[in-house]
């Protein structure tokens, strides 16, 4: 009696599918976190037309100064037209110089979308390298990193903001003040956010993987930058996005206070100390205007930092 062994070839499936890219699935799953989370949604939407306007206010991306969204110029003026109320032709009114409001804050926009954006770019390098830093070493390092910034926040920010402008951007063109600006409201924010990363680098340095990494002899700086960094980006991610409506309102703080850029610039906050300081009376809807255009960019910032900030930490994901 002979006994027959059939033998077969297995095919192995792969166990994970190769994960979908993309536009449309990038599409799909902005839908997808506007559908789970609808005041992100909201946010996101804010954000994305306040780019959108700083972007295509005019022709400046082709090297053009051609209005395109705005109906004006931000500095055109219409001496018989001045102190106008909301029309056809201007929709929110002109101010004492005959400058359409609206065009302003478009360009306005601009301005905030720049100084945001850029301070926040510091924030995120300076809170993520001194915050890592700070939280896998301990010792003096430690000691050293957290005593620069209790100095810091030992200091109310807005007079910090002040007496560092009016140190290093005193006598600085338009151009030079938005670049310290830039400069000192992200060193100033950027302190709170290193301690808020350092308490999560905290966290992933004390993983098993971490000690793993170490007894294969793996250095230090290998570790933070393969290992803990990587792990302390979605806290970022989260602090960038609550950072720009920080530094947005911060920027309007210092240039309501005359500190910011100069005339004729347009600013949110310059328009409303304009308005505020001679027209507030007469003409109240000139500060009405920038001083809400202010609450709806914090606002949209805010909210879709919660949203972000409850998509990417797992303890958060069940909440709306």
């Amino acid at each position: 009696m002979s006994t027959t062994i059939d033998t077969r070839v297995l095919t192995i499936e792969p166990l994970l599918a190769e994960r979908p890219t993309g536009p449309l699935h990038a599409l799909a799953n902005v839908l997808n976190f506007c559908r789970r989370k609808p005041l992100g949604g909201v946010g996101l939407i804010i954000v994305v037309t306040m780019l959108l306007v700083a972007v295509f206010v005019d022709g400046a991306i082709i090297g053009s100064k051609t209005p395109w969204l705005a109906p004006d110029g931000y500095n055109e003026q219409h001496i018989r037209n001045t102190d106008q109320g909301p029309s056809i032709s201007h929709p929110m009114g002109t101010d004492e110089l005959g400058r359409d409001v609206f065009s302003r804050i478009l360009y306005g926009a601009r301005i905030s979308a720049i100084i945001g954006y850029g301070s926040v770019a510091l924030i995120v390098v300076v809170s993520l390298l001194l915050g890592t830093i700070s939280g896998y070493f301990t010792g003096w390092i430690d000691t050293l990193i957290q005593r620069l910034i209790d100095i810091i926040l030992s200091i109310p920010a807005l007079i910090l903001l002040i007496f560092m402008l009016s140190v290093f951007a005193g006598r600085s063109g338009p151009y030079g003040r938005m670049f310290w600006i830039i400069m000192i409201v992200g060193l100033v924010l950027a302190a709170a956010g290193v301690r808020v990363v350092r308490s999560s680098a905290i966290a992933v340095a004390n993983n098993q993987y971490v000690d793993a990494a170490r007894a294969l002899g793996a250095t230090d700086w290998r570790i933070i930058f393969r290992h803990v960094m990587p792990n302390v980006i979605p806290v970022t991610i989260v602090l960038a996005t609550v950072n720009l409506g920080a530094a947005i309102l911060a920027e309007a703080a210092i240039s309501f206070l005359g500190y910011g850029i100069p005339p004729p610039f347009p600013t949110w906050g310059g328009m409303l100390n304009l308005a505020g300081s001679s027209q507030f009376r007469a003409h109240p809807e000139q500060a009405i205007w920038p001083g809400l255009a202010i609450a709806i960019a914090v606002y949209g910032f805010n909210v879709l930092g919660d949203a972000l900030r409850d998509v990417l930490d797992p303890r958060l994901r069940g909440s709306r």
